[in-house]
């Protein structure tokens, strides 16, 4: 370009461009100094590294584009960043979705927290999709008809044979009546037991459901509807009563559905019509039948309350007791609960204005009771067995797949193992004695409340095949052959026996200290002492010494010494005369841990053993029932194999099979065939030529031992054959169920006898009893067994010449002591360390104490300390009822 025709340069000074290049030049980020800011020559010109001004309005535009291309390229970079160019124009906004989640925009930990605008539209939709649901569930729910609820058929029970035994178990014991006729005391009763604020709720307590669904969640224990009209709804409706949400859910819709269409008196007469009262009676005219032989709208207060108290749970504040079902549920046990709630319900009754003071007042006792059972069908020992029947059925629904419930509302056939003729054959055996030797009203003092309970097992199977339970299961409610309390006395001795052939005992050759890891197993040739008052020691060899550092000394039955003066006793011996000296002291010398465990092994239930604590455990001062004992004793007879005793083979339903025995049976092999087997040959001898000969049949070998206890309050014989194991017990028991302090009395004088043994009715019943039971039957022999063990103490010990303090007559034993313990080794010998490890040759020191004493019968018995009755067995002041044969077991 010519030079002419350049334009000539702007004045430095000012003007419009100057401050235009001024403001780009700022808005560039790059400073440039004015003229004159400095003194410097150069302060007009370019130098130094200063921008120089731009000299054009397009080179400033240029210059900003550039400025802003950056920015825009660096929020495209932080932004969604994918595909957006940057170049001057900002970053490209991400794509909206529906939910904004994780969140657009956010980064790190803050992009998986939720909006506030997605949080409450989450809550929103929850809420409005679980009304949707309720709305829809809560249509389709209809309300309950109460003639309709739990349309039950009957349980038809049948014999072995495949007889029919009897039909019973529905819910046929049910009368609908109306509401004008059930008495408002009855009303108000449940009300204030149960729901207060039934007349204003509106059917449900929300905080109820939250709990039970809480407890269900997590695992807990299951709750059940807490307002009348929950259990109406429960017991009216729902055939489905498993404790699960969905269940309680349905629940809760069909309460809303009642509270807000049925009137109260409808649901409080559904409710009270529709619940069960216990002893097969559902609703309130029924059990007021059942309980007071009255019609419902007859109940006075006091009854009312008893009804209400009931509702709680028949199984256990019926005062008959259901030991068969709960063992805790004794009748003793019971009736305090039922007091207990009947008292408070009343109290409870005035303090919400529904009885006045006075009229409570007219009733300070407990009502009295209907008997449990009014059905002539369950007459005899009917009632015992079916009640047998369903307790194995219910206690072992984890195998029947039956529940209570589900037994309640009938519709099985129920094949039970019990054999019809032997059952008459065992009662028949117990009449027969009871007619001919006990006469209550002759001899009142001494014969009345005499009892008798029996049962037989099928070795081979466990299968029961009789049992006697009482003279009338309309009559007497226990039943006999499953629980008594009756301790039982020397025929506990086998299992010592069998302890000491399976783990031995310590060696008495040994100090006791090197010997307590020394075992020897047993031969029945093995010797101990029969001596009478024998010291008894521990097994570290100390003397066992009651609190007052008294020795404790062991007695036979009638103050016997056997053999003297060595007074050495080979066990099978000891075993025929019932020395309880000897076996006491073997106890001992096996460890009571061990005899303990020998017993359980042999089906006897841990729960109705006494205490291993003393040493007068191995001569029966537990009380295991009947049942248990006939099933131990099998064990033997099957050559050491125990099976549970059972009493159902078969249930089948309208549908077929339901459960049967051999799917769920497991035999175990609790002794080895040579133990077993040589317990059985000493067993032989007691009743061949020892205290059971009583009970010899004709023409076939028998095994069986006698038992007594002391204070001669029970009796009785256990014994078996190859094919039937059988035992017979023999007491005297208040069966008077509103005596709450029922006691073992005494059998002195009874049945004209100066004491009963074991030897004596007992042995005769059974004897009678299995003549005809095995009548026809092919004679079986014993196995004959293999030789076992060492012979203990083969040494004859010599005898001491007994000084005249010995000749004399020894004193009346004192009373045992109630907390005997065992001593310490004194560091002087005692008399027994003289003598002997087992006190061969030893006499009775003047003035010791007795200690731990036993008279017992001729076939010796048991003496327990107080401490021991009352530290497991309550006292034994009516029986703790652990021997049942289905208490906390199987079967």
């Amino acid at each position: 370009m010519s030079e002419h025709r350049r334009k000539s340069p702007q004045p430095q000074g000012g003007g419009r461009a100057a401050a235009r290049r001024g403001q780009t030049g700022s808005s560039s980020g790059r400073r440039a100094a004015p003229r004159g800011a400095t003194e410097s020559p150069s302060d007009s010109y370019d130098s130094g590294g200063e921008e120089r001004p731009f000299g054009s309005r397009a080179e400033a535009r240029r210059a900003a584009q550039r400025h802003s291309g950056g920015a825009g390229r660096r929020r495209a970079a932080d932004g969604a960043g994918q595909g957006g160019r940057g170049r001057g124009r900002g970053a490209v906004p991400p794509k909206k979705r529906i939910i904004d989640y994780p969140r657009a925009g956010k980064y790190g930990a803050i992009r998986w927290v939720p909006s506030w605008k997605l949080a409450t539209g989450l809550v929103i939709g929850f809420f409005g999709s679980m009304m949707a649901v309720a709305g829809v569930a809560y249509a389709l729910v209809g309300l309950p008809d109460v003639a309709k609820t739990a349309e039950a058929q009957n349980n038809v029970y049948y014999w072995a044979d495949g007889t029919q035994m009897v039909a019973t178990g529905g819910e046929t014991n049910r009368q609908i009546i109306d509401y004008s006729r059930i008495p408002k005391e009855m009303r108000y009763a449940v009300i204030s037991a149960e729901n207060k604020t039934f007349e204003n709720d509106r059917g449900v307590d929300p905080m109820g459901i939250g709990r039970a669904l809480f407890n269900m969640a997590k695992g807990g224990q299951t709750q059940g509807g807490s307002t009348i009209t929950q259990q109406y709804v429960k017991n009216a409706m729902l055939e489905d009563q498993s404790q699960t949400i969905s269940r309680k859910f349905k629940e809760l819709f069909v309460s809303i559905k009642v509270g807000a269409n049925v009137d109260k008196e409808d649901i409080m007469a559904g409710y009270l019509n529709s619940a069960y009262y216990g002893r097969g009676a559902y609703g309130i005219q029924a059990a007021a039948r059942t309980y007071f032989d009255k019609d419902a709208e007859d109940l006075n207060p006091s009854q009312c309350a008893f009804l209400a108290a009931v509702l709680k749970g028949a199984t256990y504040y019926d005062p008959a007791g259901a030991e068969s079902i709960d063992p805790s549920a004794t009748p003793a046990a019971n009736r305090e609960r039922a007091e207990t709630r009947w008292r408070w319900i009343l109290g409870e009754m005035v303090k919400d204005g529904h009885l006045e003071e006075s009229v409570r007042a007219k009733y300070p006792d407990f009502p009295p009771l209907q008997s449990p059972r009014s059905n002539a069908q369950l007459g005899g020992q009917v009632g015992y067995l079916v009640d047998l029947a369903k307790a194995y059925i219910v206690n072992n629904s984890e195998k029947t797949g039956i529940t209570e419930k589900q037994l309640r509302d009938g519709g099985y056939e129920i094949h039970t193992t019990f054999d019809k003729k032997k059952v008459t054959q065992l009662e028949a055996a117990v009449k027969k004695v009871r007619k001919e030797n006990i006469k209550a009203k002759e001899r009142p003092k001494t014969d009345k409340h005499v009892q008798f309970g029996g049962a037989s097992v099928d070795p081979a199977t466990g299968a029961i095949k009789a049992i006697y339970g009482g003279v009338d299961a309309t009559k007497h409610f226990t039943n006999n052959a499953d629980q008594t309390g009756a301790q039982v006395g020397s025929t506990f001795k086998p299992f010592v026996l069998a302890a000491a052939m399976k783990w031995g005992v310590r060696d008495p050759d040994l100090e006791p200290t090197q010997a307590q890891d020394e075992r020897i197993k047993v031969s029945p040739k093995s010797l101990y002492s029969g001596k009478n008052k024998l010291k008894i020691e521990d097994y570290d060899g100390t003397v066992w010494k009651d609190k007052d550092e008294k020795e404790w000394l062991q007695r036979n039955d009638g103050d016997e010494s056997y053999n003297p003066p060595t007074f050495q006793i080979d066990l099978r011996e000891a075993m025929r005369v019932s020395s309880n000296s000897a076996y006491v002291q073997l106890g001992m010398n096996v460890g009571l841990d061990k005899v303990r465990e020998s017993a359980v092994d042999a089906g006897i239930k841990e729960g109705s053993l006494a205490s291993a604590n003393f040493p007068s455990f191995s001569i029966g001062t537990s009380d295991p029932s009947a049942i248990r004992m006939a099933g131990a004793y099998a064990t033997f007879a099957a050559s050491g194999k125990q099976n549970e005793p059972y009493s159902v083979d078969e249930i089948t339903d309208k549908d077929g099979t339901v459960f049967t025995h051999e799917n769920s049976a497991k035999a175990k092999q609790a002794f080895t065939a040579q133990v077993a087997d040589n317990v059985t040959d000493v067993l032989k001898t007691v009743v061949d030529e020892g205290t059971g000969t009583a009970a010899k049949l004709s023409n076939r070998p028998v095994a069986g031992k006698t038992g007594t206890t002391d204070g001669n309050k029970s009796a009785w014989f256990v014994g078996y054959t190859p094919q039937l194991s059988t035992a017979i017990s023999m007491y005297r028991l208040d069966d008077d169920e509103s005596n709450k302090k029922r006691e073992f009395l005494e059998m002195y004088g009874t049945g004209g006898q100066d004491k009963i043994h074991g030897a004596s009715f007992p042995a005769e019943i059974w004897h009678d009893y299995m003549e005809q039971a095995l009548k026809g039957t092919k004679v079986e022999q014993f196995p004959t067994p293999e030789p076992i063990g060492e012979v203990v103490n083969d040494v004859v010990v010599p005898t001491p010449t007994p000084t005249a303090t010995e000749t004399e007559e020894e004193e009346e034993p004192e009373s045992p002591d109630p907390s005997p313990t065992k001593s310490e080794p004194s560091p002087s010998p005692t008399t027994s360390e003289s003598c002997g490890a087992f006190g061969f040759g030893c006499e009775d020191d003047g003035g010791a104490s007795t200690g731990e004493t036993d008279t017992g019968g001729t076939d010796g018995g048991a003496s327990p300390t107080s401490s021991e009755s009352t530290e497991e067995n309550g006292g034994n002041s009516r029986g703790n009822g652990n021997g049942g044969l289905f208490q906390g077991s199987s079967g």
